[in-house]
């Protein structure tokens, strides 16, 4: 075969029996073409076609195109502006060999025909014909998926009306603007139909499905879009509605609150329920009355001590000067304190025991709890359960409810603001039981270190650790707590003061707060050791030192109108003038009588209070006669006093 000039293609492949118009703008190639015209008479116009392996390449020669290409004749040429527009039908495929070397204007490559894919018969075999028509399916679902409105006619155009099935393939490989220029020389350099077929079948495939993921993506983006923008403009109509009537600072507060929520610092399990909570409020108006129940919900959780939690002082030294300074006795107290203070610091993570100080009123049990936080560096919140009765007031109530509110427990520790605060109970004793359920039996979990790690409010309805809180009750006796909440604690008795006792803590606490109190200094009033002594054992009769300090408090208030009234006068306080000033004696000391008469015994007393001496006087009675006893006295008691009565007649 004679050599022919080459034009280099640029994205394009020129299959057989295809017609294709080739934009032409390179020197060479424009030169390869007025060849190809000029000896259109002896040669037809024939010329060689080859797609390049790489498009960037300037002035590709024959190392730069692929070994097979087709054979074309230039139908026409059309000159458009610098370029020149040729129309070019393919005839037969060709495998290329070398360039000629005389030839500088242009490409001239030598080559040799390689025939054109054709049936045996003129038809195809069954598989072969099936590929063939699942292609034309495909292909025309390509067109509608492309272009739905039109899709049918542009398949008529260009493949509807070719009756060849290899070239009704060709038309779609070159028409499918999906494939590759590479999967195009692929499929011309096929030496079958079958693998034709096959070849642009399956890439008809992929490329349908992708066109049909595209069409779904787009479609979800522009309903997304849409319901965006419809969004965009129901918001906006939103705050104007909000505005006029007043409520556009809703939004603000909302903001804000979400930052709060943010800035908490929720477990993962809180999170979920608290985002859920936010989507519900937000969607709400300000003048529902569920916003005001999940703004107030939601409020609590952002001031909950998630996280926050203050670094203990466990300072050994530090904690007894701290209880010395608070508490004046009490030895064996304080020396459990520092006890459970000593496995805390070798300890972090040991299980603080839950301490319940045990005594009469007055002793200082609720100022041990105070005094046990400022040792520690916590947050020292009390509260008391005297008559309580309603469970919910420990655990709150539901949400369901109208009014409901948190239990006062997780209130307390909102209150400190971190989630190791001394919690002190107070009254323990005096809790109370009815229909609305046990409080005592909510503590036992509330105390209980193995089950408060996920205490549970009713109204919170979040998992919140308990397990750092530092609780200690105080009681008055044992007999109103129930056995199962007594075995969570390990109680601590406080006994009542000796006389001696209470003299001193007047000296060092009572009588410097109370001059305080009352704008005195110590030249206006001084008291001596014989007026304390004085006012304890004639103006109070008690285990504590309350009374007491209320008396000093009377003194301290009488002896401040005397100094605006009389001036300066003498300050110093002895027992003459505790009488002066606070008038007759309360009590009496009775001394044991060195002679008792006929009938008469003596007896002791014995209460929360204290005690005292008592004298039993009897009066002679028939032995017929029945024992009347009054008042609230027990089963026991009244046994014991039939039981003496028949002793004394048996022994008479």
């Amino acid at each position: 075969m004679k050599p022919l000039p080459l034009i280099p293609l640029i994205s394009l492949v020129i299959f057989p029996e295809l017609i294709s118009p080739v934009s032409v703008g390179r020197i060479k190639s424009l030169c390869a073409v007025r060849e190809a015209v000029d000896n259109k008479k002896s040669k037809g116009g024939l010329i060689l076609t080859a797609l390049q392996k790489d498009s960037s390449t300037k002035t590709p020669g024959r190392e730069d195109v692929h070994d097979i290409g087709t054979l074309c004749s230039i139908q026409r040429v059309e000159k458009r502006g610098e370029k020149v527009q040729v129309l070019i039908r393919g005839r037969q495929r060709v495998r290329l060999f070398d360039a000629i070397d005389e030839c500088t204007d242009f490409v001239k490559l030598n080559y040799e025909p390689i025939p054109n894919i054709t049936p045996k018969d003129g038809k195809l075999d069954p598989p072969t014909d099936a590929l063939s028509r699942e292609c034309l399916s495909l292909a025309r679902d390509m067109a509608n998926a492309v272009n739905p409105e039109k899709g049918n006619q542009v398949f008529r155009q260009f493949i509807g009306q070719v009756d060849d099935p290899i070239t009704q393939v060709y038309h779609i490989a070159t028409y499918a603007k999906h494939l590759a220029d590479k999967e195009r020389q692929t499929i011309l350099e096929l030496e079958s139909a079958e693998e034709v077929m096959q070849r642009v079948h399956d890439a008809l495939t992929h490329e349908l499905s992708v066109t049909e993921l595209q069409k779904e993506i787009q479609s979800s983006a522009r309903e997304n879009l849409e319901q965006q923008q419809r969004e965009h403009m129901l918001r906006q109509q939103k705050r104007a509605i909000e505005h006029a009537l007043g409520e556009d600072d809703a939004d603000e507060e909302l903001a804000e609150l979400k930052e709060e929520l943010r800035q908490a610092n929720l477990p993962d399990s809180a999170r979920k329920e608290v985002d859920r909570e936010m989507k519900r409020l937000s969607r709400l108006s300000p003048n529902n009355h569920d916003f005001q129940v999940s703004r107030s919900y939601l409020e609590l959780v952002a001031e909950l001590p998630w996280n926050v939690i203050t670094e203990d002082n466990l300072d050994l030294e530090n904690a007894r000067t701290v209880l010395d300074e608070d508490h004046f006795g009490l030895d064996e107290v304080k020396e459990r304190i520092l006890e459970s203070l000593a496995v805390l610091r070798l300890n972090p993570d040991a299980k603080a025991s839950i301490l319940c100080f045990v005594g009469p009123p007055g002793v200082g049990k609720t100022s041990l709890g105070q005094s046990i936080a400022r040792a520690m560096g916590r947050k020292f919140e009390r509260m008391s359960l005297g008559g309580l009765h309603d469970e919910a007031e420990l655990r709150g109530h539901r949400r369901t409810y109208i009014g409901a509110m948190p239990g006062r427990i997780l209130q307390a520790v909102r209150r400190c603001g971190v989630r190791n605060p001394v919690l002190m109970l107070d009254e323990l004793d005096k809790l109370g039981r009815d229909f609305r359920g046990d409080p005592a039996a909510a503590l036992m979990e509330i105390l209980d270190p193995e089950q408060n790690k996920e205490f549970r409010d009713n109204y919170l309805n979040l998992s919140f650790d308990l397990s750092k809180v530092m609780f200690l009750t105080t009681a008055n006796t044992l007999d109103g707590i129930p056995r199962p909440l007594l075995d969570r604690m390990e109680v601590l008795e406080l006994t009542g003061y000796s006389e001696l006792e209470k003299i001193e803590i007047a000296r060092r606490y009572l009588v410097p707060r109370q001059v305080e109190n009352a704008g005195l200094s110590n030249k206006q009033i001084e008291f001596t050791d014989e007026s304390l002594r004085y006012a304890v054992r004639r103006y109070t009769r008690e285990a504590g030192v309350r009374e007491l300090e209320r008396t000093i408090e009377r003194l301290a208030r009488k002896r401040a109108k005397e100094t605006l009234i009389e001036g300066e006068a003498s300050g110093q306080i002895d027992s003459e003038r505790v009488v002066d000033l606070l008038g007759p004696e309360k009590f009496k000391s009775d001394r044991t009588r060195e002679h008792l008469g006929l009938g008469v015994a003596t007896g002791l007393a014995w209460t929360e209070a204290g005690g005292d001496v008592l004298y039993v006087e009897a009066s002679l009675t028939s032995k017929d006669e029945k024992v009347t006893i009054t008042g609230h006295v027990g089963q026991v008691m009244q046994e014991s006093a039939k039981a003496a009565r028949s002793c004394f007649w048996a022994s008479a």
